[in-house]
C-alpha cells in the first residue's frame, strides 16, 4: 500500500514513528520531539521503558514491519536507530510507503543496501537524513566552503582516524548460550542476520564488532571523523582499496586496521588518496606538525596549504598559519547552526514538510557509506581490490563479492 503523503501547513507537526527506541533511539526520539511522537518500537521494552513511559500515548510496537503495516495511514516520517544490520530493510519499507527517514549511521550494513537506500529515496521523493550530526557543525561547514574554494590548492592525500574500536573485536564467537533475557525479542534484534543463541555479546552495545551486526570502527566513526573530507572533496565510487590490520576471522573485525581508498579523478578534483586508521593506529604526526596526535581526527594535505583536525569535527588549524579572518573573502554558502546537534534533526523536519533536502540526505550519505563499507570488503578480501562502480562488482577478486551484499533469513527482506 502506498501513502500519499501530507501537504503541510507552516505550523503543522509531523506524525513520527521510531524504530528503536533505547539507547541511540532516545536521543533521536528527543531530537524530534518538537513533533508528535505517534508509535514507538523496540524489540527490548525493558531497555526503551523510560521512553516507552515519556511517550505514554504513543503506540507500542516490538517489530517494526507490523509497526509500519499498521500505523501507514497515520505517520509521515520514521527514525532508524537499530543495530547496522537492521538499518536497510526498516529504512526500505518505510520509504517504499511514502515515509521520509532519518537513520542512524552507517546508512547500512552492507555496499548493496547503501545503493538501494539512495536509489529508493530518490525514486519515491522522501525526505532523509543520515545520523552523522558533525555535518551540521558549523566549523565543518566553513572548512568544506574553503576547501572548495581552494585555499588548499589540490588536495592529493587525506589521512582519517580514530580511537575505535571501544568493544570487543579480534575474537570468536562465544561458545555458551545463556538464557535470553526475558525482555529482549531475540529473533527480532537477529533480523535478517543468521540465526545463533543469544549472547550478553552483542546485546545491548558490544553487536558492533560481529561482522553478521555491525561495521566495527569504520561503520561507528567513520561517518564522523571522515565527512568533512568526503563533504568538501566529493569523494566517491573509490577505484582501488587496500588494508592491513592484525588479523582477519570470520566473526569479528581485526582489533586495528589501516585502509588505503584511492578515489579517481572527478571534474576538476585530482586524483585522492584517503587513508583511514582505527584501534590506535596513527599516521605520521609530522604532517600536522605535532610530537602525538589526540585519538581523533582528519589532516587534508593539499598543495597550498595543510588542514589538520584534532577531533570527530569542529576548528581545526592550517599549517601554514593562515585563520578563517585570512579568508574571510570566501562566500558562505552553508547555513552555520548554533545547536549543530538539534540542528541536523530540525534540517530533516523541515524537509519533510517540503523545506529544501537536509545537506546528509541518502544523495550524499549513500555514495559516502558505500566507499567507507569498501574499506570493509578490502579488509575481509585480503588484497587490494578494483571497484566497479557502475556494475557493483569487483573486477579483480569475485570471490569478495560476497561481500558486497549480506543474505537475509527467510522472512526478511530489503
Amino acid at each position: 500500500m502506498i501513502v500519499p503523503r501530507r501537504v503541510f501547513g507552516a505550523n503543522e507537526r509531523l506524525n513520527i514513528a521510531a524504530i528503536g527506541s533505547g539507547g541511540k533511539g532516545q536521543v533521536d526520539i528527543n531530537g524530534c520531539e518538537s513533533q508528535n511522537i505517534m508509535a514507538l518500537c523496540d524489540v527490548d521494552p525493558g531497555r526503551a521503558a523510560h521512553m516507552f513511559n515519556r511517550h505514554s500515548k504513543a503506540a507500542k510496537y516490538a517489530d517494526f514491519r507490523q509497526m509500519l503495516d499498521k500505523e501507514a495511514n497515520h505517520i509521515d516520517a520514521v527514525t532508524v536507530s537499530t543495530p547496522d544490520h537492521t538499518h536497510a530493510t526498516a529504512a526500505a519499507m518505510a520509504i517504499r510507503l511514502g515515509k521520509h527517514v532519518y537513520c542512524q549511521k552507517p546508512l547500512t550494513h552492507s555496499v548493496f543496501e547503501a545503493r538501494v537506500l539512495t536509489e529508493l529515496a530518490r525514486k519515491h521523493k522522501v525526505a532523509t537524513q543520515m545520523g552523522n550530526q558533525g555535518h551540521s557543525n558549523p566549523d565543518s561547514r566553513r572548512y568544506v566552503e574553503l576547501v572548495q574554494a581552494g585555499v588548499l590548492g589540490d588536495v592529493r592525500e587525506v589521512h582519517i582516524w580514530t580511537d575505535r574500536p571501544v568493544w570487543p573485536q579480534g575474537i570468536d564467537r562465544p561458545s555458551d548460550s545463556p538464557p535470553v533475557p526475558k525482555n529482549v525479542n531475540w529473533d527480532l534484534w537477529l533480523g535478517p542476520a543468521p540465526e545463533r543463541p543469544y549472547h550478553p555479546a552483542y546485546h545491548p552495545f558490544k553487536w558492533r564488532g560481529f561482522w553478521d551486526f555491525g561495521t566495527g570502527a569504520v561503520g561507528d566513526m567513520g561517518c564522523h571523523n571522515s565527512d568533512m573530507a568526503f563533504w568538501a572533496l566529493n569523494l566517491r565510487d573509490p577505484g582501488t582499496l587496500e588494508a592491513v590490520s592484525s588479523g582477519i576471522n570470520n566473526e569479528t573485525a581485526p582489533n586495528w586496521s589501516i585502509i588505503t581508498s584511492h578515489f579517481p579523478q572527478q571534474g576538476k578534483r585530482k586524483p585522492v588518496k584517503v587513508v583511514w586508521y582505527d584501534g590506535g593506529k596513527k599516521p605520521d604526526p609530522a604532517l600536522a606538525k605535532k610530537k602525538d596526535l589526540p585519538g581523533n581526527g582528519s589532516i587534508l594535505i593539499g598543495t597550498k596549504d595543510t588542514l589538520y583536525i584534532p577531533m570527530y569535527w569542529g576548528k581545526g588549524t592550517f599549517l601554514s598559519g593562515a585563520t578563517e579572518e585570512d579568508h574571510k573573502n570566501v562566500p558562505e554558502t552553508i547555513e552555520k547552526p548554533t545547536d549543530f546537534n538539534q540542528n541536523h534533526y530540525d534540517e530533516w523536519i523541515e524537509a519533510c514538510k517540503g523545506g529544501k533536502p537536509a545537506w546528509s540526505n541518502f544523495d550524499y550519505a549513500g555514495p559516502m557509506t558505500e566507499a567507507m563499507l569498501l574499506g570493509l570488503v578490502a579488509l575481509r578480501s585480503g588484497k587490494k581490490i578494483e571497484w566497479n562502480a557502475k556494475k557493483m562488482r569487483l573486477k579483480n577478486a569475485p570471490e569478495a563479492n560476497r561481500f558486497i551484499h549480506n543474505e537475509y533469513r527467510k522472512g526478511w527482506v530489503l
